[in-house]
């Protein structure tokens, strides 16, 4: 039977019908109206994939899953009594399914007794949640409908190309005058100029001094709306005491954007009825990522945009359960319902539903990339539990990266492709693709979706979810749900009273086909698709204007390395690629890294259109094939992350931390370009 069910790519979770021998065809669902963009329409062919992983492989050999889960089990008592609980430590993924994020934690915690579990989320949505926890006191990305946009007159998209990431939002967007902030002259950028609107391509690292630099603008050219400010937000006066050092013109010398721009956004913003201000990875995978978050929502504020029916800020969600993922328990400070888990009375409510002591609750664990270099450490992880996530490609410094993996004592993946991190685990164990399971995701709205099973995975492949309850009870501990549909009641219970409340949520409406959106505290709730209408989620009911200055990156561009790098990805690909690169379709129309050069830049290394370079940072170098671009920066650099081995993006980027969300520096790194000489390239 056909089964109706949502993309298995990033967070606007298009709708879709995939039939019984893996065929995909579009459906009607408000993100995408019955449109699909070239991912999804390919997203079928993985299903039968020569490559699929169909049985466990320990040491490389294919075994039993009696014995791999044994083999896990057994190494992982071994080093837990000779170094402790956290000796072992769990990595989840954006793309689980809440049901796995929510018994992945749980397993964590009270099976493994470990408090170093993160996910690879760290290096996605961490500043903005941060960034709109201390604003807002609740993080949600988009706290309003995707369909609301439909009317909007001007939208701000801060570091956002969603015309290759998110396709089908573009069509929520055609009505609006569009303001497109990125230091490329992306397909997002240039569809904005066409109808009217603004690229502003300040210098990478310099977001922050923009947004400034346009609350100065809207100060001083009486925009703000004073009436808002006063009845519904706090800090203003101390937000603008360092707002009031960027005047656009001071503004401009740093971050490039013409004084006259900003004042002219800020004059569309303040002059419209219906406006957005939406940021995405390019504001916020910095080193100083929710400070340039929080520019952006002091702007917002300013203007009265969130809360007020018709206008709004928010954050694009990227991965498919981005949202969900970071509410249910697999952060590094979480516990499901996001509460979090240095707060006595989120222990004794979530310890209640587990059944256990809240003494016994292991406290914080280390970041993600923290917990990556505590590897080797004394103290640090011995093992490592990886499900959803591929850090040999996705994680910054890739080279150490891959350095500490290969140092671990045991190195376990779930996974239904050999990705780059799979083919070096000492254990392989092969699970169900998006197709072949039940669950629920979250998408960028906050609306809870229900994904559903049309074909039964291939012969010897288990469910993350048999993976984890399996592994729990080799540990002597059973009792853990063990279908999709008892976890999620469990959830609910887990959830209820939290900051994500998904307790009045069942599987019975979400298959009756209601929109809920969370919170929805309790049943027959109508859910809440916008929040902040009446009062922001702070106790005292108002939103926080927070008080931030600039900070340069923190590796900027010198003699020997006289660049700045930055990453993104490309319409057909997604994440660290594992998926689409193996789809002929996708792999044919991007087959290899290209690093994006103004021609004068080009010309300056000696290289020329089409040629092979090398981009070489403090950390690691690339091989990549030039593009010359005349509209991308003289002083800017861009290579797509998709790739893996030799033509990983990451090999270059720096692990330098936020010092709040400890989101790594994705977006600056100073690199150089140089021919390539006796060196192999790809074919």
């Amino acid at each position: 039977m056909p089964a109706d069910t949502h993309c298995p790519y990033c967070a606007l979770q298009c709708g879709m019908t995939v039939g019984g021998a893996g065929t995909v065809a579009p459906r009607e669902f408000p993100t995408n109206r019955g449109g699909l963009c070239q991912k999804g329409w390919t997203a079928g062919s993985l299903l039968s994939h020569p490559d699929r992983l169909t049985a466990p492989l320990v040491d490389g050999v294919p075994a039993s899953w009696d014995s791999a889960i044994g083999h896990v089990a057994d190494r992982i008592r071994d080093l837990q009594a000779a170094y402790g609980p956290d000796s072992v430590a769990v990595f989840g993924g954006g793309g689980l399914t809440n049901e796995k994020a929510y018994l992945l934690g749980r397993f964590a915690r009270v099976a493994l007794g470990t408090s170093q579990i993160d996910y690879n989320g760290r290096f996605c949505m961490s500043s903005a949640a941060a960034a709109g926890n201390r604003a807002f006191g609740i993080d949600r990305g988009l706290p309003f409908p995707v369909t609301d946009l439909d009317d909007a007159e001007v939208v701000v998209l801060a570091g956002a190309n969603v015309a290759e990431t998110m396709p089908p939002l573009m069509g929520h967007l055609t009505g609006a005058r569009l303001v497109v902030v990125d230091p490329r002259r992306t397909p997002t950028a240039e569809r904005a100029v066409a109808a009217g609107g603004l690229h502003l391509q300040p210098v990478p690292g310099t977001d922050l001094v923009l947004a400034l630099g346009l609350l100065h603008a809207a100060v001083t050219e009486g925009l703000v709306d004073r009436a808002f400010v006063e009845q519904r937000t706090s800090g203003f006066d101390d937000a603008w005491r360092l707002a009031a050092q960027w005047w656009p013109e001071r503004a401009e010398r740093v971050c490039g954007v013409a004084a006259t721009d900003m004042r002219t956004v800020v004059s569309w913003l303040a002059g419209s009825a219906r406006r957005y201000v939406l940021t995405a990875r390019g504001a916020e995978q910095h080193a100083h990522g929710v400070d340039t978050v929080t520019a952006w929502i002091n702007l917002s504020l300013a203007l009265g945009l969130p809360g007020t029916p018709g206008s709004g800020f928010g954050t694009i969600t990227g991965q498919g359960n981005g949202q969900g993922g970071r509410e249910h328990g697999q952060k590094a400070d979480q516990l499901p319902g996001y509460r979090r888990i240095d707060d006595p009375a989120a222990r004794a409510h979530v310890a209640t539903v587990w059944g256990v002591d809240p003494d016994s609750l292991p406290g914080p664990g280390r970041s993600a990339v923290e917990l990556i270099d505590a590897i080797g450490t004394p103290g640090g992880p011995r093992a490592l539990l990886v499900f959803g996530s591929n850090l040999r490609v996705s994680a910054p410094d890739a080279a150490r990266v891959a350095a500490k993996l290969d140092a671990l004592d045991l190195l376990v993946v779930a996974d239904f492709l050999p990705g780059e991190t799979a083919r070096r685990a000492d254990v392989v164990l092969p699970v169900a693709q998006w197709a072949e399971e039940e669950g629920t995701l979250t998408n960028l709205e906050g609306r809870v979706l229900r994904r559903r099973r049309a074909l039964d995975p291939p012969p010897g492949v288990r469910t993350d979810l048999d993976v984890i309850t399996g592994l729990a009870a080799a540990l002597g501990f059973g009792g853990f749900p063990t279908t999709p549909r008892a976890v999620f009641d469990e959830l609910r219970a887990a959830s209820a009273g939290g900051p994500a409340d998904y307790s009045g949520i069942t599987w019975d409406r979400l298959d009756a086909g209601e929109a809920l959106h969370w919170p929805c505290p309790e049943p027959g709730h109508p859910g809440t698709p916008r929040l902040f209408l009446d009062r922001f989620a702070h106790p005292d009911g108002r939103a926080r204007l927070v008080p931030v200055d600039h900070v340069p990156a923190a590796e900027l561009p010198d003699d020997p390395y006289p660049l700045r790098a930055t990453t993104g990805r490309v319409l057909v690909h997604y994440q660290s690629g594992a998926q689409t690169r193996r789809v002929e379709e996708l792999a044919a129309v991007v087959p290899d890294v290209f690093v994006e050069v103004h021609p004068d830049t080009a010309a300056r290394a000696g290289l020329v259109d089409g040629a092979w370079a090398r981009v070489e940072s403090r950390r690691g170098r690339v091989l990549a094939r030039v593009r010359c671009v005349l509209s991308v920066r003289p002083d800017t650099v861009f290579l797509p992350f998709h790739f893996g081995d030799g033509q990983a993006a990451n090999l270059l980027t720096n692990p330098v931390l936020d010092p709040v969300s400890r989101m790594p520096e994705f977006k600056v790194a100073a690199v150089r370009l140089l021919p390539v000489s006796g060196e192999a390239v790809p074919a």
